[in-house]
C-alpha cells in the first residue's frame, strides 16, 4: 500500500523554490502511481478524487525539468501512468529524507511523548 508516510511523527516537506514542494501526500500518490499504473485508482486508494490527483501530478510534472508521470490515453485498451527515471528518483530522494528525519528526531519524539498525559488524552 503505498501510505508509507507516518501518521504520528514527523511529516517531511521539502520546498525546493517558492510554490514548488514535495511532501507526504505528493509522495504517496506517486507510490500508488507507480502500484497501480493508474492515476484514477491511485486516487481511489488515497481516498481523493480523481480530479485532485490529476492536478498534483500535473504541479508536479510542471516544477521540474522533466515530467515525474507519463500517462496514456484509455480506450479499448486502457490508458494507464507510469513513473518517469525522474519520478523514479524523486520518490527515492524523498523517501530517503523521510527516513534520515525519523532517525534524526526520534529521541526527541520520544522525550516528547513520554511528556503526554496518560491514556492519549490531551486539552
Amino acid at each position: 500500500m503505498a501510505t508509507s508516510s507516518p501518521i504520528l511523527g514527523p511529516r517531511l516537506r521539502i520546498v525546493l523554490r517558492p510554490n514548488v514542494a514535495i511532501g507526504p501526500g505528493k509522495a504517496d500518490l506517486l507510490e500508488a502511481i507507480r502500484e497501480t499504473g493508474s492515476i484514477s485508482a491511485a486516487g481511489r486508494r488515497m481516498k481523493m478524487s480523481y480530479k485532485r490527483a490529476w492536478q498534483l501530478i500535473e504541479a508536479m510534472n510542471t516544477s521540474f525539468d522533466t515530467p515525474l508521470v507519463e500517462t496514456a490515453t484509455g480506450g479499448r485498451a486502457g490508458g494507464g501512468a507510469v513513473l518517469t527515471a525522474l519520478g523514479e528518483e524523486v520518490l527515492l530522494r524523498y523517501r530517503k529524507m523521510e527516513a534520515k528525519t525519523r532517525e534524526v528526531v526520534e529521541v526527541d519524539l520520544i522525550a516528547l511523548r513520554e511528556r503526554l498525559p496518560a491514556g492519549g488524552q490531551t486539552t
